[in-house]
């Protein structure tokens, strides 16, 4: 069964500097109708002003991935770890037995998208660590690549939980992803176009798959989604 998520029933949160959509319920934003899917606890769609972000901050026990959409997001962190998060790249921080981060748009004209996901890790107290990979589009067009995984599968990022995340960015044609017995998924559209099963798709749009089940992402104008493959479980 698919259900979708429609981008404008999302929570809204306007901080001036900040702009952000919840996929789940986040913050000041609350829906128990919707408080993550299995594991994966969190989508925001955020948009930092030019030179603002997100001071210094804590968090434990919880896998963050950032995908930069457009422009860069500047990272920080009480591990040493500081880098530029470019557009198309993606960054795994686990959090662990505890972390301080920030996080800026260093940019001083253009304002910086990004997904910011959280995904629950199979258990607590893990050590704190830090990924960030580009993934080119000649991975990406017209396919769903791995970009996050339990194991580190063909050069993903890697997870502590038995979770995939899967990136394409599509042009023409369809794409088929078959969800295994004991698994459930969901789907974002970051961007662009398309249909899920025959169901039309927007951006900013999302969609609960509550049981397994053969996918088809069929392109309508320039798709770039991203497919979650997780355990058939309730969220924690």
């Amino acid at each position: 069964m698919i259900r979708l998520r429609k981008a404008c029933d999302r929570g809204h949160a306007e901080h001036g500097w900040l702009h952000s959509h919840h996929s789940f319920s986040f913050a000041d934003y609350y829906d128990p109708a919707h408080m993550g899917h299995s594991v994966l606890r969190v989508i925001n769609d955020d948009t930092v002003e030019p030179g603002m972000g997100f001071g210094t901050h804590g968090h434990r026990d919880m896998e963050i991935i950032s995908f930069v959409l457009e422009n860069e997001l500047e990272h920080k962190d009480s591990m040493g770890n500081g880098s530029i998060i470019r557009q198309g790249e993606v960054q795994r921080m686990s959090a662990g037995t505890g972390i301080t981060h920030s996080e800026f748009n260093p940019g001083r004209t253009e304002s910086t998208h990004f997904l910011q996901i959280w995904i629950i890790p199979d258990r607590q107290g893990h050590t704190p660590g830090y990924e960030q990979k580009a993934f080119p589009d000649s991975e990406l067009r017209n396919r769903l690549c791995c970009v996050a995984s339990p194991d580190g599968r063909d050069g993903s990022l890697s997870l502590h939980q038995d979770a995939c995340m899967y990136l394409g960015r599509l042009h023409h044609g369809d794409v088929v992803f078959t969800l295994a017995a004991g698994r459930c998924g969901y789907v974002h559209l970051a961007r662009g176009k398309m249909s899920l099963n025959g169901q039309s798709m927007t951006g900013g749009d999302g969609a609960y798959i509550d049981a397994p089940d053969e996918l088809k992402v069929t392109n309508i104008e320039n798709a770039e989604v991203l497919l979650f493959d997780l355990p058939l479980k309730p969220v924690q």
